[in-house]
């Protein structure tokens, strides 16, 4: 069995202690000023409520809101000035951030210290005609893309303006390429891997575009833009599911509702918060109605609308911070469905401030379950954001699972771990790994 190192067991211990410290500091602070505990929580539900009116209105009435919000968050630093509490306060502070920093050391959540053994996947050897195409972007030109890709013996094929890329991942598999690489964005990951599925040819992931989802849930490092190139020498390969809405592939999600709309914006790439900021008024303001998004949830019940729906290939993770909007498993062969109405304001602010950085759970009235298909009906052609890419489909909008379509090669020096499965469950068990550690008993994480 692995030992654990001697700075990760101090680190157990160091987030243990602040652990105690922190409540030790919180009881002693709650039995002299009660009342002044008090206060600050009914400041800070008048902040959260200020926030929430500030997102769903316009003009004076936001900049009103928002002035209250930050009002409401400084009363309690001014009461805890007030009362001489200023250094308890720092001083609680300082332990919530220790225990919080030594608790990341201690259970070595970094996807590279779980690199113990080989990376998940068969083993193969080099590929005999590999060809990567390209998105021309500042990542390809700043890793120099195109001279690694020769200097590997890889094709590379750069997209030029009006450029067909689905075209052009089939012209490469007619001309006989037996592993089909992209170097892009998500949208255009799925389009290739699309195309390489149908084919039953390999694929690789290089991660040269903005967020590069798939290639976090693929165990790929995704700031190792060139050593992604190395999959398509001797790598490791296995089988992951795809996606289909309608006749489109997506390896990560399809979203309709609030997300969908956002995504339809011209300015969203380049200003994805003011985006969200300007349009919401509109969707979750006074007079705003769900959308017309009906479906039937497992429990059988009809649903007319719904603010949001969200289907991902293989469930995300939604329920803690660490890994949160990764996926524990890409082969399970089932979809994650989430379908949420917002019924406050409060609920419309969780959205706002999530909405940049992935899913989010427990939304309003809201239901999560996975499936292998799932169709959702409307009046009217339906705004769809399939891997971040805006598109307009006509209902019924039929998604379903493909299992094991798709044979993707990794880098042998990769993690090879999805970050939602080097997540500790919160709570307790967070605390008896801790005990664990600190005790010289390594955590054991499941690939």
């Amino acid at each position: 069995m692995q030992s654990v190192s001697p700075t990760r067991r101090l680190s157990a211990i160091v987030a243990l202690v602040a652990v105690v410290a922190v409540l030790a500091v919180a009881v002693v602070g709650l039995l002299q000023r009660p009342l002044a505990l008090l206060v600050a929580l009914a400041c800070l539900g008048v902040a959260i409520a200020a926030a929430a009116y500030a997102l769903t209105r316009t003009g004076a009435r936001r900049l009103l809101a928002a002035v209250v919000a930050v009002l409401a968050l400084a009363a309690p630093l001014a009461l805890v000035a007030a009362y001489g509490r200023l250094l308890q306060l720092l001083l609680l502070i300082a332990l919530v951030a220790a225990a919080a920093a030594a608790t990341r050391h201690a259970l070595g959540r970094d996807l590279k210290s779980l690199k113990s053994g080989p990376t998940p996947g068969t083993s193969v050897g080099p590929a005999a005609r590999p060809v990567l195409l390209m998105n021309p972007s500042a990542k390809v030109e700043r890793f120099h893309l195109v001279e690694e890709a020769r200097r590997r013996g890889i094709e590379p094929v750069v997209l030029q303006p009006g450029d067909d890329l689905r075209r052009l991942a089939e012209q490469a598999v007619a001309s006989g390429a037996d592993v089909l690489g992209m170097a892009g964005g998500d949208g255009s990951q799925a389009l290739v891997a699309g195309v390489a599925a149908a084919h039953d040819v390999a694929f690789v992931c290089v991660p040269a575009g903005t967020r590069n989802h798939l290639a976090m849930d693929l165990g790929l490092d995704r700031d190792d833009v060139v050593g992604a190139l190395d999959a398509f020498g001797a790598a490791v390969e296995r089988r992951i599911d795809l996606g289909l809405v309608d006749n489109r592939v997506f390896v990560n999600n399809a979203t309709m509702g609030l997300y969908a709309k956002i995504v339809q914006s011209p300015t969203y790439r380049d200003h994805k918060v003011d985006t969200a900021l300007e349009l919401l008024p509109a969707m979750l303001g006074p007079g705003a109605t769900p959308f017309d998004l009906r479906f039937t949830s497992p429990d059988g019940i009809e649903h007319q609308s719904a603010h949001l729906i969200l289907v991902p290939n293989n469930r995300y993770e939604l329920s803690h911070p660490e890994g949160f909007g990764s996926r524990r498993r890409l082969d399970a062969g089932t979809l994650g469905i989430v379908a949420a109405r917002l019924q406050s304001p409060g609920e419309a602010a969780r959205f706002a401030r999530t909405q940049a950085s992935g899913p989010t759970r427990h939304l309003g009235d809201s239901a999560e379950w996975t499936d292998t298909s799932f169709q959702v009906r409307s009046g009217q052609p339906v705004e769809v954001g399939v891997d971040g890419e805006a598109m307009l489909l006509n209902p019924p909008i039929r998604f379903r699972s493909v299992p094991g379509a798709l044979r993707v090669r990794i880098p042998s020096q990769a993690p090879g771990y999805l970050p939602a499965a080097a997540v500790p469950a919160p709570g307790w068990a967070t605390l008896t790994a801790l005990w664990q550690t600190a005790t010289g008993r390594p955590v054991t994480i499941e690939p």
